[in-house]
């Protein structure tokens, strides 16, 4: 695949943004950026608000406040939008009948684009023999590298994706991961929706953790991560936390031994050493995005109100207005 022509930079931008269905707020005042050349995971339970913003991004939905753009300007506003947005909201906007290729071809017809790109895309994601066989007989995987391919087909510089590695299997999302990388290696931006929180630890650069509609979190995967701890076991745990302290390392009493605030497994274990203090068990610590995901959205003040019976579900919602779905835009899936 070639590298993605010089155009602008791609800047996803959401300020603001609010949608509201009668008395229930999906999204709520949402703030958060995406930037050109990097992967960011878009995370949060069922029900927060994922599919609702990234719609209201490509134009499906009108927001109720607030502003979605690409490059200062909503979908609506730019010229040949394909060229610049490629999505694909779900893997089963197919026409059952219709053999992948077919499928391919008439989202090409449409947005302009030669068949000939039809097989360099079937090519590039891996199913260029499974191209004549109708799409209603494909596995999930398949079925979301075809969407994959038709999010590509005008070689956008903007990729949406949501839940790209549902019905993958081991190896389709190793795949799935090197190609994301390679896509952002060009300067591409990259925006991941995903429940599938160790997938998304390997693979993204950035991340937005939203509940009940709101952000709750925004960061790069390392800082989200916070502070490397270190916890030591050890039978001389008070000599241990002493020789720690005067070499300007904190540290606490832990079952058996000490939680140590410092990621430098060598230095902890030569002050050790020097101390005469033996150890019997010594490991890196640091917070896992799982771990960080639920504690912040299962929280009191971030637990799902839908589970809580406080609000309407989306699924008890009248479906939403705004830009009809065309031939080669996203579906219109109610909010997960």
């Amino acid at each position: 695949m070639t590298a993605a022509p010089e155009r602008g930079p791609g800047r996803i931008e959401i300020r603001g943004l609010t949608k509201r269905f009668g008395s229930f707020t999906a999204v709520d005042e949402l703030d958060f950026t995406v930037q050109p050349g990097r992967i960011t995971g878009f995370l949060g339970p069922n029900g927060s608000g994922k599919t609702t913003t990234l719609r209201m991004l490509l134009g499906l939905i009108r927001p109720t406040a607030g502003t979605a753009t690409i490059d200062g300007r909503a979908y609506r506003d730019i010229p040949d939008p394909l060229t610049v947005v490629g999505s694909a909201l779900e893997a089963t906007n197919f026409h059952p009948g219709r053999t992948g290729r077919d499928h391919l071809r008439v989202l090409a017809a449409v947005a302009g684009v030669l068949d000939r790109r039809v097989d360099e895309l079937l090519e590039l994601v891996g199913i260029p023999a499974a191209a004549g066989k109708r799409a209603g007989g494909y596995s999930m995987g398949m079925r979301q590298r075809l969407g994959l391919a038709g999010a590509l087909l005008g070689d956008p510089r903007v990729i949406i994706l949501d839940e790209p590695a549902n019905g993958l299997d081991p190896e389709g999302i190793r795949w799935l991961r090197g190609f994301l990388r390679h896509l952002a290696g060009e300067g591409r931006t990259l925006l991941i929706s995903s429940h599938m929180l160790s997938e998304v630890e390997q693979t993204v650069d950035d991340v937005v953790i939203i509940a009940n509609g709101r952000r709750v979190a925004e960061g790069t995967v390392a800082d989200l991560h916070g502070e490397a701890t270190a916890y030591v076991r050890s039978s001389g745990v008070p000599a241990l936390a002493e020789a720690l302290y005067r070499a300007g390392i904190s540290s606490d009493r832990r079952d058996e031994g000490l939680s140590v605030r410092s990621g430098d497994l060598e230095r902890i274990g030569d002050i050790a050493l020097a101390a005469g203090v033996p150890i019997h068990e010594l490991r890196a610590e640091q917070t896992h995005l799982e771990e960080l995901f639920f504690n912040l959205t299962e929280s009191d003040e971030h637990r799902n109100r839908n589970l809580a019976g406080e609000d309407s579900s989306p699924s008890q919602l009248p479906p939403p207005t705004g830009v009809p779905v065309s031939t080669v835009g996203p579906s219109q899936e109610v909010d997960r």
